[in-house]
Order: C-alpha cells, then structure tokens, then sequence
C-alpha cells in the first residue's frame, strides 16, 4: 500500500503526560474518521503509542516545569525542538497538531509557518491567567486552535485565529468499577481510600509527597482503616513507587489509566497536584483538595504574573471555591490534614463539592458529540482543505 492508499499523515507533539492523553484519544476519534486510513508520526508517551505512534523522544525528557526549573534541561530540549523540525519537514505531513506544552510545541509551529504544513494547535495557552500577548503572536503563525474551555475563543479570534470550542476530554473518562477494584488490590471492605494524586512532572512530586505523607500521618489516629491509592504517569511511575515505599500506612501504587479510574470510583477523596487531574477527579465525582508547591524563586515572578483568582479548572469556571486550593505557603501538612478530614467526615461538604463539581462538569461539553470526535472533525477539516492560503 502506498502512502497515499494508507490515509493522511498527522504530525503529532505532545510533551507532557496530560497531552499524551489527548493526543491518544484524537487518534482514536481520527482512526475512526477515517476507517483506520490515517498515519501518524512525532512526539508522545505510552498512550499515543498504544494507538500506534512511535514517539520520537521520550515524553519525560520534556515535561518540565517552572518559569526557573526548565534552564538545565535547556540544551536538551533545544535540541528535541531541532530534531522535532527536522523530521516534520522531512516528512510533509499533511497536518501538524501541537497538543498543549506551549513553550516546547509551540516553539516547533511558530518556525513552520508559511512553509505550507496546516498548523493546529489543541489546548489554548492560559492567556486568561497570564501573558496575555500570547494570543496576538500565536494568530501570526497558527491556523487553528482547539480550545477545551468556553470562554477561550474570544481572546483568540480578535486577534483572526480561528478558535473552536471542542469540549474537555476529561469528560470522556470510562466509569471504574470500584468492587472490581477492592478484590484485585486485596482492599478490606472497610477501608477508606483516599486517592493521592503527587503530580506528573518530578519537580512537583518531590516537592509534594513529603507534605502529604505528613498530613496523612496526622490523619491516621482519627481514620485507622485509611488506605491510600496513588495513581501514577510512567514519567514519574518509578519515582513516586520508590517514595511511597517508607509510608507507614497501606499504599497501593498505580499504573495506567484504568486502574486510575477503578480508584476514583472507589475512593471516598482525593488529595491532588493542581492540573488536569481536579477536572477528572470532579467528573469522577471524588471531592478533593488541590495542592501545589513551586520552587520558591518561580513562586515569587508567578505572583506578578498570574492574573486568576483561582488554579483550579472547576473553581475558575465557577468563579469560586468548589476544590480547596492549598498553594505554596498555605501547603502545609496541617492545613491540608484539616482540609482533608473534613471532606472524610462531613456529609454536607462532600455533598457541596459533588454538586459545584457536577456544575463545572456541564460546561466542559460542547454539544452532544465527545470533545475527541469534535477535535477529530477539526482536525479532518483542515486535512481536507489542504495547506491554508498564508502557508502555500
């Protein structure tokens, strides 16, 4: 077969484990587009792979993060970003989609432009929350972005980008079965499963487990039958098995995304690093508490920058407090025992964060059809109409 007769090539970069995600299920929905008639090439984790692409790096050589934490890996990541442009031009795909990590991916579509590949972009950059310009010079060079909030379009389409809401993945999630998932683990019927959730990047898991086994230790005296269930990205897998090793409480360690969601469904909370993972928690219904420590230096340039009230997906699009957010000084193994322990033991502010969560939830969707199938058809689009007018 020809690589014609074998469908459209899409060059795909992903480069952290939440992008890997998408970046999976946009496979999935374009495979189906296309009755399996489409190729694909370029940069992701196992997800993507297990959808058939092989990735060019390793995703854990790019996720990094922090305004200061990125300079040493610098010169690598240069390094992939040539390599990356390399092998696109190389390889003329018929589309290039960058899936969120802005300052790597972005770095690759911004020096592709006008050489007549179609440039897709999926996530916006959070240029609600901080540099906003990024809008004005991401319309330069981009031919389309999908957004997976609401309210991103407008900051982009001023500008001529075209931006099209395609929904949050994240509602796509499978439904766990938490029974299922007490047997295989050999968990008591009377435990108490508390899902902690330390971040995918290694930066964040090293600042944050040790704050969390201390707020878990004061927890244990008021909840003796807790058991902890830590799902985990391979990037940081090995790290967070080896940490979790010493804690002296039940811990089951988790690998993959269905053992993750078996754990949600079984957990009665969550203890959480700030990311994609409080909207899964909230479309899991599993009241949790976000956290989040930077390094000490990043934290200071974020407060002149950040221009949010909130970190939290489902807190932003609420406009108020349906998570608890701890963040750097207030992520404290106190503060976040008593945030815990209330969720564990008041029926009213479980009910409370279920029923705000289940609020935000419904404004992730975009019509009826699922986010990834809506992105697909974009991206479809775009594959159909051949390289835009400004690249030929």
């Amino acid at each position: 077969m020809t690589p014609r007769e074998a469908g459209p090539l899409v060059f795909l970069i992903a480069g952290e484990p939440s992008g890997d995600v998408l970046g999976a299920r946009l496979m999935a929905a374009l495979k189906e587009l296309y009755g399996g008639r489409v190729r694909f090439a370029g940069i992701g984790g196992a997800a993507m792979a297990a959808q058939g692409l092989r990735s060019m790096v390793p995703i854990s050589d790019l996720a990094v993060m922090g305004l200061l934490e990125v300079v040493p890996h610098l010169p690598r990541i240069l390094g992939h970003i040539r390599a990356a442009l390399a092998r696109v031009r190389e390889a003329r795909p018929d589309v290039l989609v960058t899936i969120d990590a802005p300052n790597f991916s972005l770095a690759i579509a911004k020096r592709l432009a006008g050489e007549g590949i179609p440039l897709v972009h999926y996530v916006a950059p959070s240029v609600w929350a901080w540099k906003p310009g990024r809008a004005k010079r991401m319309a330069r060079y981009l031919d389309r972005l999908l957004t997976l909030l609401p309210f991103e379009p407008p900051y982009f389409e001023r500008h001529g980008l075209v931006a099209t809401f395609v929904g949050h993945p994240a509602i796509e999630a499978e439904a766990g079965n938490p029974a299922g998932f007490r047997r295989r683990h050999h968990i008591p019927d009377a435990a108490k499963i508390v899902c902690i959730l330390p971040g995918s990047r290694r930066g964040e898991v090293r600042r944050l487990l040790p704050v969390f086994r201390a707020a878990l230790e004061r927890l244990t005296a008021r909840f003796p039958d807790l058991w902890l269930a830590v799902p985990t990205v391979p990037t940081v897998a090995d790290e967070v098995a080896e940490a979790v090793k010493s804690w002296p409480f039940p811990v089951t360690v988790l690998r993959g995304a269905g053992e993750k969601y078996d754990a949600f469904a079984a957990a009665e909370a969550a203890l959480a690093a700030s990311g994609t993972v409080a909207v899964e928690l909230a479309v899991a219904g599993v009241p949790a508490v976000i956290a989040y420590r930077l390094a000490p230096l990043t934290a200071f340039l974020a407060r002149f920058l950040l221009k949010i009230k909130y970190v939290s997906l489902p807190n932003i699009l609420l406009d108020r407090e349906v998570q608890p957010e701890l963040l750097q000084s207030a992520c404290t193994a106190d503060n976040l025992a008593a945030a815990l322990e209330r969720l564990l033991s008041d029926p009213a502010a479980r009910e409370t964060q279920i029923a705000g969560a289940r609020e935000a939830v419904a404004r992730l969707r975009s019509g009826e059809e699922n986010p990834s199938a809506r992105a697909a058809r974009e991206v479809m689009a775009m594959i159909d109409a051949g390289a835009p007018a400004r690249n030929r």
